[in-house]
């Protein structure tokens, strides 16, 4: 039987993989992050699976490399926290795409028209019979402009919803897709005519702290920002000092840039060591929600059972559609990159 760790294991994990795993696999579950230090727990393995907040530098894959660790099959879509250059022709690494679109686009919506309506302060006013509406004035959403980063498949079903609250769309991608009918601009006149910034995009080297000091300048004052794709889209240093000087209204974020040793635990006991964060989860304008985007019966469904079939297929030498490699990433172009011709990047 196939052995493989699973890293950062949470009930509902564990749950999920034991109802799709049709016995072929033996894992091993660890609550531990995957990183240098933890990956020995993979010896005897053929295989592990990671997660989003893992970090799979060098240094890690050369250790899984020395065990005998075949393939990382990410339960994420993202990858930014792989070194695929160490990786390349070492292990090979294996993710879930598109595990629920709409899981993810609804909770942007959900963080959206909270923060717009002021549930979130209306919910704790009402907890102690305070039922003033001072304060909790919102805004129509419709006919009101929404810049949407990123059209992949949560992308378009977040333009979906907004299009279903009358809502003027305007959207931006390296790679756009003229085939729907979405209407592409720069980035920099999404950012001054969008009343809403919604990301969905991944991070890159190049969307790294796409907004900044100097394009939340671009934005309107009373323009709310929603981040539900990675944390270090966002200069979080910069959103704080926009929020405090009122140059924009408001911000959702279920990621943070610096959510690796916080998000996914309970951290309620312990002094907050992140002067950042204490201040942004401190400000009435803000919502933020730990990861949770993707925390749907249906997409814990679907990422345990495309995992399970990433290293089926891996383990009885099928093509890989779900593989990614040093050359594939946006941008590659490299021949080396095998998987076109023969259903695998090596």
């Amino acid at each position: 039987m196939i052995k493989v760790a699973c890293f950062d294991t949470k009930s509902y994990d564990k749950e999920w993989f034991d109802r799709k795993n049709n016995g072929e696999f033996q894992i091993k579950y660890y609550e531990n992050k995957l990183n240098a230090d933890t990956a020995k727990l993979a010896h005897g393995c053929q295989a592990v699976i990671a997660f989003v907040n893992d970090s799979i530098d060098k240094e890690t894959i050369e250790e899984l490399y020395q065990l005998g660790i075949k393939v990382i099959a990410m339960r994420c879509a993202g990858y930014n926290n792989i070194d695929f250059k160490e990786a390349y022709q070492k292990i090979a690494v294996v993710r879930v795409p598109g595990y629920s679109p709409h899981a993810v686009a609804e909770h942007a919506m959900a963080l959206l028209l909270c923060l717009n309506r002021k549930i979130h302060r209306a919910y704790i006013r009402t907890r102690d019979y305070n039922f003033s509406l001072k304060g909790l004035i919102g805004f129509d959403l419709y006919k009101k402009t929404i810049g949407v980063v990123g059209t992949g498949k949560i992308g378009q079903v977040f333009i979906d919803i907004c299009k279903g609250f009358g809502m003027r769309v305007l959207a931006y991608d390296l790679y756009p897709d003229h085939s729907k009918d979405i209407e592409y601009v720069s980035l920099e006149t999404l950012f001054s005519e969008s009343d809403v910034i919604s990301l969905h995009c991944p991070l890159t080297e190049e969307s790294k702290h796409m907004i900044n000091a100097e394009t939340l300048k671009l934005m309107k004052q009373d323009a709310v920002i929603i981040n539900t794709s990675r944390g270090a889209l966002i200069d979080s240093e910069a959103l704080l000092v926009a929020l405090k000087e009122e140059r924009i209204a408001g911000a959702g974020l279920d990621v943070y840039e610096e959510e690796s040793d916080l998000f996914f635990e309970d951290n309620s006991g312990t002094i907050p060591k992140d002067d950042v964060l204490s201040l942004l989860v401190g400000l009435p304008n803000v919502i933020i929600t730990s990861h949770q985007g993707f925390l749907t019966n249906e997409a814990l469904s679907n990422i345990a059972e495309t995992t399970i079939e990433n290293l089926r297929a891996y383990f009885h030498d099928e093509s890989l559609i779900n593989e990614i490699c040093y050359f594939c990433l946006p941008g590659g172009t490299n021949p080396n990159c095998r998987k076109q011709k023969e259903g695998r990047c090596f």
